[in-house]
């Protein structure tokens, strides 16, 4: 059986009380809520976070990307870290509750995050996306050899569809991140679901 992560993260482009609605009717069917909200202060992404307690969303499945003040004051479960965001080896000494991951991009920024103490990774963007345009897709060889290449786990991001996941899975990851896949779908529930399905089920079901 193939039983990967589902990872969701926000768009950065919806309402709160939107977002929060949708997250609270899919996050039984997700392992992590990423909140990827570049433009909003401190206090807005606090308040977000109290929109998704409300909806029952537990703290446990909450990833803030970036703002490492936010997540320890919040009590979310980690911090998602960028090229620009605080060392991971920083974080990890000062605040090591926090699970911490990291976008990278290389063999060696995989290397690096993972002696700095990461505890996953998100790598990409694997397939053409329009939050990507004009850049190279990494592809699934190139996700296959950094997933060999850590100890730690590696979730794919960029471009994912469900007809694709079980190929990442297959090449070596172990989950998928999610954006507009689910969040911008036409059903959100349904959208969700059925990535579910394709990252827990026998690997020889694929077809169809």
């Amino acid at each position: 059986m193939r039983n990967g992560e589902l990872h969701i993260v926000s768009t950065g482009q919806q309402k709160p009380e939107l977002l929060a609605g949708i997250l609270g009717e899919i996050h039984f069917d997700v392992d992590f809520i990423h909140l990827r909200e570049k433009a909003k202060t401190a206090k807005e992404l606090y308040e977000l976070i109290g929109l998704l307690v409300r909806e029952k969303i537990p703290l446990s499945k909450i990833i803030i990307n970036d703002r490492v003040d936010v997540a320890l004051v919040s009590d979310v479960n980690g911090v998602h870290l960028a090229s620009h965001s605080l060392p991971a080896a920083v974080v990890g000494r000062k605040f090591g509750h926090l699970k911490i991951g990291c976008s990278v991009h290389s063999f060696e920024e995989a290397q690096l995050a993972e002696k700095q103490g990461a505890d996953y990774l998100f790598f990409g963007h694997v397939y053409p996306t329009s939050s990507k345009e004009g850049l190279k897709p990494k592809g699934v060889e190139q996700l296959g050899f950094i997933s060999e290449s850590v100890s730690i786990p590696v979730i794919a991001i960029g471009g994912i569809k469900p007809s694709n996941t079980a190929k990442l899975i297959e090449a070596g990851a172990q989950g998928i991140a999610v954006m507009t896949g689910v969040l911008k779908a036409e059903d959100p529930v349904q959208a969700v679901r059925r990535y579910r399905s394709f990252l827990s089920k026998p690997m020889n079901s694929d077809k169809g």
